[in-house]
């Protein structure tokens, strides 16, 4: 199996090579941006958990859009590290992942929510032995294509519990488990 050229850009690269990316100060790296998503998802959970949605939502959506931040940044000014190619999908997984467990356990179905953490742990443990084997591979478009399904599903949920728009839930079910699809077959494309 072929790997994928963690350098080479993706379609909304080039979307973010005039938008986004030349908002980003010289100074602040694709890693940083990560670990701003670290920092950041416990203050997500926080504000959901005591459903500030108004500040929690808008929160969620900035944090999960720095994956496309630091992901296009690092390919665009040539800053792709070992570290950010590991950790930057991991810090996707815990974003995701505990917002999974913080509402789609709580308001739509427990064994649901459990899937989902565990196809995305599994994709962890995954990167954990192709670390330890010496091996690092970067998102394909399956893994990226989950990632805005699951953020896209969660989003219309919790859209749905702010605003009360119930029609958004089985969206937001039939959405994220078409990303749990594409979580299947990221799983098989990373070559475990």
């Amino acid at each position: 199996m072929s790997q994928r050229d963690p350098a080479k850009l993706f379609p909304h690269d080039h979307i973010m090579r005039y938008t986004f990316v030349p908002l980003v100060p010289p100074f602040v790296t694709p890693n940083m941006i990560t670990m701003f998503r670290i920092v950041m998802t416990p203050v997500v959970l926080w504000l959901l958990y005591v459903q500030q949605f108004s500040v929690g939502i808008p929160l969620f959506l900035f944090v999960a859009f720095t994956d496309a931040l630091d992901g296009s940044t690092a390919r665009i000014r040539k800053q792709i590290t070992e570290w950010g190619t590991f950790y930057d999908p991991l810090a996707d997984k815990i974003l995701i992942g505990s917002v999974v467990l913080l509402v789609v356990v709580q308001h739509v179905n427990l064994f649901f929510g459990l899937l989902i953490v565990l196809v995305e742990a599994l994709l962890i443990a995954g990167g954990v032995i192709r670390k330890h084997n010496g091996k690092i591979v970067s998102a394909n478009v399956f893994g990226k294509t989950k990632m805005f399904l699951q953020v896209t599903g969660v989003l219309l949920l919790l859209i749905a519990l702010w605003a009360g728009f119930d029609l958004f839930i089985p969206i937001s079910v039939g959405t994220l488990s078409l990303a749990v699809v594409f979580a299947i077959i990221s799983l098989f494309t990373y070559g475990l």
